[in-house]
């Protein structure tokens, strides 16, 4: 196998795991990000003398040495396609790009065009980070595909390794809008008696639960309270519209559908999640039956990444970006914020 050996002492006191120990002592020059060591550990491709470390959870001492088969990139299969493409933000290390609902985020089974990686490479070519082992262009995270809203986009190694750091560390700041059933308040015992949810100053609700694969469908996420992976989202109401709320939610954590299982969870679904929302509906009572019948026909998650801000990892700048409501929701919210036009009397 082509590329590049490291050999890594593990300093004193290391974490437990192997995994933990290499992302501390890695030099940052490998640019080796945690879930790329992962990866390499699962792959066969790290050893202790002629003992191959197939775990993360491999136990590691001070002073041992590891030995680490980093493979060359691989030219990606992935096409170039003249897809529209906002970017919002662009320097030499970096760009911040809002993506449309319904545009997948990476290419796969069933999905292999018509990505938003298929979009960076005909906007950005060769001028991404290729960090992964695959040229996969600069992603460093993620959202769902029937979300919209920003993502940052690393161009160079560097800056996708500083960038994945703060994503691990949990210091990106990413505000999401969405429109959620009923109205959520900090006051209500019913709220307050859900596992995992809590009343916080400013009347702020915080949901702190894991989170893990459903027991009987593979494609959702399931909120658990042993195993799993810890997440944490806080929100509050930006605007009460009676029987749904404008709610304003803040990541600590960025799980997959984590928003959106969590908000299930607290007994306030999103408006249209296919998956999370169960058979909920807004009634005609209020908007009456067009906007009623409109509402209840949203055909995606009424969820938007609207504000992403990080240090940049190059020059070390403070940024934050803000994206508005797309139409489909301003639609959506005018539904709410329009008196009911009744005609019955």
């Amino acid at each position: 196998m082509a590329g590049q050996r490291l050999s890594i002492t593990i300093g004193d006191d290391p974490p437990p795991r192997l995994d933990k120990a290499l992302a501390r002592d890695v030099p940052e020059t490998a640019h080796l990000s945690r879930s790329r060591l992962v990866r390499l550990i699962e792959d066969g491709a790290v050893r202790r003398g002629t003992e191959i470390l197939g775990s993360a959870r491999a136990r590691v001492a001070a002073g041992d040495v590891i030995e680490i088969a980093v493979p060359d990139e691989s030219e990606s299969h992935m096409a170039p396609e003249d897809i529209p493409l906002t970017v919002v933000h662009e320097d030499a290390d970096l760009a911040v790009v809002d993506k449309p609902a319904g545009m997948v985020v990476h290419p796969a089974p069933g999905t292999p065009s018509g990505t938003l990686v298929n979009a960076l490479l005909h906007h950005f070519g060769d001028r991404l980070s290729g960090v992964g082992g695959e040229r996969r262009p600069g992603i460093v995270h993620r959202i769902d595909k029937d979300t919209s809203g920003l993502l940052v986009v690393a161009k160079t190694d560097r800056a996708h390794h500083g960038l994945a750091g703060q994503f691990a560390a949990h210091s990106v700041t990413r505000r999401y809008l969405a429109l959620c059933h009923g109205v959520p308040s900090p006051r209500d015992p019913r709220l307050l008696g859900t596992r995992g949810v809590s009343a916080e100053p400013g009347g702020v609700i915080r949901i702190a639960t894991n989170l893990a694969r459903h027991p009987t469908d593979r494609q959702r996420q399931a909120v658990t309270f042993q195993g799993g992976r810890h997440a944490v989202t806080r929100f509050r109401v930006e605007r009460d519209l009676e029987e749904v709320a404008l709610i304003c939610c803040r990541l600590e954590t960025g799980r997959t559908h984590q928003i959106r299982v969590h908000l299930r969870h607290a007994g306030h679904a999103l408006l249209g999640d296919p998956v999370y929302g169960g058979q909920r509906t807004v009634s005609e009572r209020r908007l009456g039956a067009g906007s009623a019948d409109a509402a209840n026909r949203f055909s995606r998650q009424a969820l938007h990444a609207a504000v992403l801000g990080f240090v940049h990892p190059v020059s070390g700048e403070n940024l934050s970006f803000e994206s508005p409501l797309p139409a489909d929701l301003r639609t959506l919210l005018g539904f709410f914020n329009e008196p009911r036009d009744d005609t019955s009397a």
